[in-house]
């Protein structure tokens, strides 16, 4: 089964993306996880995102689709990036996401593709 794991960060985590002086430690927290999900060989994709400044956010109303700067959700943390596994089961999933160098991890079960 496919699951989505989705890492939400903080307005500190993203600008330690970009400082010199703390994107070192930035990237070494995340470095031992990734491996450690790539060579259990459960990856199926992921990727990190850019800052949620950096999102345009389309809501329909009233039948008509408004283009918004920046996120949906006015909230401190915000995705950062993803990771779809293939585990056996929910369980799993959440094991893996305990071990994320985050404070919040949101798991989610994929639907299957319709053929």
């Amino acid at each position: 089964m496919h699951y989505t794991l989705l890492f939400y960060e903080n307005p500190e985590d993203f600008a330690a993306r970009k400082d010199p002086s703390r994107q070192q430690d930035y990237l070494s927290s995340w470095s031992h996880y990734v491996h450690a999900l790539r060579k259990s060989g459960i990856v199926v994709s992921g990727s990190g995102l850019y800052p949620p400044e950096t999102a345009t956010t389309l809501r329909r109303h009233d039948g008509e689709m408004l283009v918004q700067d920046g996120p949906i959700s006015e909230t401190k943390e915000q995705v950062g990036g993803f990771f779809i596994i293939d585990v056996p089961d929910q369980d799993k999933a959440l094991e893996w996401a305990a071990r994320a160098p985050v404070d919040a991890v949101e798991v989610r079960q994929n639907i299957p593709s319709i053929k």
